[in-house]
């Protein structure tokens, strides 16, 4: 279906691509998976209009190929006046309405050919997405994504996650040839995130889906492709099998190559003394030896192992307080109420004290967000913030937080930083090199943005942060790395997330969402409630296991520990015989 043949690409400052190669067949599930701002969104939008872009290489795609896509930054359009049903039947309905249209000119027309052509040509493009069926067809993907109870709501009224399910399901019904979906778990609550997994298994014909999200990875994809430092590899398989073999890959390589990189240094020692020898004593034989360690060289570099990619892109957050203070009351809610076209939040009574970790879990379209902005805007009669706290906030709205018009550098001296030098090196601690500094904010990728935002929230050292799907768009090294800075932080944090590890790591309880109010909930409770409602209690508990296990092996290779590695590997692989 797809070709793409040593294809390389690069911005003005900075290589995306080197040669990289891979085929994608009809029928396959391919996860496209990679660092955060190494180029899977660019290649997406170069094989779905590569006439935009000039590149080296070849790619390869049937020009009758019906693309179907979902975008990670999707906006719900709030003054869209139709149902669900209508938004996902909106092709069906307008081919329906062809069809009747054709139907009533010929009665009058005398070009009956041209008219009988266009009602063919409309007549098989309906049949093409099996239009005499979709009203049945709609009814059975909203059912298998637990969403029936929607069908007849406005489009305006859906959360974000429940609106990136029904445009998941509006491109399925539309049976594309290849189905792209760049991160459509993002912002998914724990069962619609359940929902996606069991709308993507049902999907029969060709899927592209970029996603950092390990639970749609260990259940949903037969093919993987990694795209890591301009680099790519390919693997027909699951993901766990993909990761092992990458890991044991990577140990057997590095320690190779390592060999090498020795017995070629050893060699251009040689060399220097038998050059300086040669300067110094003109005797032919001098000559040829060095002629003859120079050829050595020269095989040994040409038959040099290449050593993987190990390079670990691992920002450096440090989440700081310039006030820090003794335990006390730092936020207050009392008997808040929201509501839109119905009740959303009523009822709503806690507090949090200065050094709590708190996630605020709940249901996508729960008022969640709307109280968290409440909460920072500190101007509602219900909200009662101390007067030693002051608040930093991230939100899954990127724009509510950075001008995306602004450079980064320009972001940063708005934020209060005064020199380029300063600037410069407090972002390179989060992985943004020199040559982007001068780079819009618009142009980054989702992963890129969030790790921004990050960074402006640590500059400035607030004592309390309220985290809104701090996670999402963020690849595993910086997840990592952001658990680490949450850990280490002394302040206190609110948080609304769907990532149930994460969660579990971080936080030190729960705010739970319950008919319409917030409940108070033990990590212990938060726990036994998940796995008996969402997920395999020993599916998560061997996966959490699995995911720390190779973060050691990935900085164990970083260290060229390699009996480590390989004990660590011979651990992985007793934990995936368990999955």
């Amino acid at each position: 279906m797809i070709k793409i043949d040593n294809l390389s690409y690069s911005f003005p400052k900075k290589d995306l691509y080197n040669k990289i190669s891979f085929t994608l067949e009809e029928g396959q599930h391919c996860a496209f998976i990679g660092a955060s701002g190494s180029g899977k969104s660019t290649l997406i939008d170069i094989i779905m209009d590569p006439e935009r872009y000039m590149f080296d290489g070849k790619l390869e795609m049937d020009s009758n190929c019906r693309i179907g896509y979902v975008s990670q930054f999707s906006q719900l359009d709030k003054t869209k006046e139709t149902t669900v049903f209508e938004y996902i039947a909106e092709e069906f309905i307008k081919l329906q309405n062809e069809i009747t249209s054709i139907c009533t000119e010929m009665e009058t027309s005398s070009d009956i050919d041209t008219l009988l052509e266009k009602y063919q040509e409309s007549l098989d493009a309906f049949d093409a997405i099996d239009g005499d069926d979709f009203e049945s067809n709609i009814n059975k993907k909203l059912n298998l994504a637990n969403l029936s109870k929607h069908k007849d709501r406005m489009i305006s009224e859906l959360s974000g996650g429940e609106f990136k399910l029904i445009q998941v399901i509006k491109e399925m019904l539309n049976k594309p040839d290849l189905m792209i979906m760049d991160e459509p778990d993002v912002f998914l609550d724990f069962e619609n995130l359940n929902s996606l997994k069991s709308l993507i298994n049902s999907h029969k014909k060709t899927m592209l889906i970029i996603t950092h999200n390990r639970y749609l990875l260990n259940h949903c994809f037969n093919k993987i492709i990694h795209l890591e430092n301009t680099e790519l590899q390919e693997f027909d398989g699951r993901y766990i099998d993909y990761n092992l073999s990458l890991l044991q890959t990577k140990i057997e390589l590095q320690e190779l190559a390592i060999a090498d990189d020795e017995e070629i240094e050893r060699n251009e020692i040689l060399i220097d003394k038998l050059r300086e020898r040669a300067t110094y004593n003109a005797e032919a034989s001098n000559g040829r030896a060095l002629k003859a360690r120079v050829k050595i060289q020269e095989r040994l570099e040409a038959r040099r192992i290449k050593a993987p990619f190990v390079d670990i892109k691992q920002p450096n957050i440090n989440l700081a307080t310039d006030n820090e203070i003794e335990e006390t009351v730092a936020l207050k809610v009392n008997d808040y109420r929201v509501a839109f076209d119905e009740m959303l939040l009523e009822n709503v009574n806690f507090e949090i004290k200065s050094t709590d970790k708190v996630a605020l879990i709940g249901s996508n379209g729960m008022g969640k967000t709307t109280l968290m902005r409440e909460i920072f805007k500190n101007n509602h009669e219900c909200v009662e913030i101390n007067n030693d706290i002051q608040v930093a906030y991230l939100s899954q709205m990127q724009g509510e937080i950075l001008n995306e018009s602004n450079t980064i550098l320009e972001e940063f001296f708005d934020a209060g930083f005064e020199t380029y030098r300063e600037i410069r090196s407090y972002i390179s601690k989060y992985g943004f090199e020199e040559e982007i500094i001068n780079q819009k904010i618009g142009s980054l990728s989702g992963g890129e943005k969030n790790i921004l935002q990050l960074a402006k929230v640590s500059s400035s050292k607030a004592n309390m942060l309220l985290l809104d799907e701090p996670t999402s768009h963020l690849d595993t090294y910086s997840q990592i790395a952001l658990e680490k800075a949450i850990e280490n932080y002394n302040g206190g944090i609110l948080m609304i997330s769907h990532d149930y590890h994460f969660i579990i790591n971080c936080m030190d309880y729960v705010l739970m969402i319950e008919d319409k109010t917030i409940r108070k909930m033990s990590m212990r409770k938060f726990r036994k409630m998940i796995y008996a409602t969402y997920f395999d209690k020993d599916y998560l508990e061997i996966e959490q296991k699995k995911k720390s296990v190779e973060s050691k092996i990935a900085l164990a290779l970083i260290d060229s520990d390699f009996e480590l590695a390989k004990t660590l590997s011979e651990e992985l692989e007793e934990l995936i015989k368990l999955l």
